[in-house]
C-alpha cells in the first residue's frame, strides 16, 4: 500500500477519506465486484475506513490484527452488515471487545500458538481458517 514498505509516501492517502478513495479505485480498476477484503496489520489503515464507509461493496471482511481498530467507535462497527471473520490470530482481539459477540454471519477464528503475523507463523492453520470462511460465503 502507498507509504508502507518500500513504496513512497503519497499525499492522497494521508486521510481516511483518501485511503477509502484509493482502495475503491483499486477495486474498480481490477473490476472486482463484492470481493472479500483481507486486511493484515498495517493495511487496517486502508481497510477499516473502507469497511465502515463502503461495507455494502464487500462480500466479506477478514481482519488479521489490523492497525487502527481503536480509531473508530463500537457503534460504527456495529452498523457494518457484511459477513466477516473477527480476527485470525491467537487470543482475544480488540474488535471483539468493540462489537461484542459476533453477529449472524460473523465468527471468530483463532490460529493457536501464532503471533501477530499468524499467516506466516502457522500458514496451514491460517489458510484452513480462511478457506473455511470463504466456503461459507458461497
Amino acid at each position: 500500500v502507498p507509504g508502507y514498505g518500500d513504496s513512497p509516501p503519497v499525499e492522497t492517502v494521508a486521510t481516511a477519506q483518501g485511503r477509502v478513495a484509493f482502495l475503491d479505485h483499486v477495486l474498480q480498476e481490477l473490476s472486482m465486484r463484492r470481493p472479500v477484503l483481507v486486511s493484515p496489520s498495517m493495511s487496517g489503515r486502508f481497510a477499516l475506513p473502507f469497511l465502515l464507509a463502503r461495507w455494502e461493496q464487500l462480500a466479506g471482511f477478514v481482519p488479521i490484527a489490523p492497525v487502527g481498530t481503536k480509531d473508530y467507535a463500537a457503534e460504527q462497527y456495529q452498523q457494518v452488515q457484511v459477513r466477516w471473520v473477527v480476527g485470525l490470530l491467537r487470543g482475544p482481539w480488540v474488535l471483539v471487545s468493540l462489537i461484542g459477540q459476533p453477529a449472524v454471519g460473523q465468527r471468530v477464528a483463532v490460529v493457536p500458538d501464532a503471533g501477530h503475523a499468524c499467516y506466516l507463523d502457522k500458514p496451514e492453520d491460517f489458510h484452513q481458517a480462511l478457506l473455511g470462511f470463504l466456503r461459507q460465503l458461497k
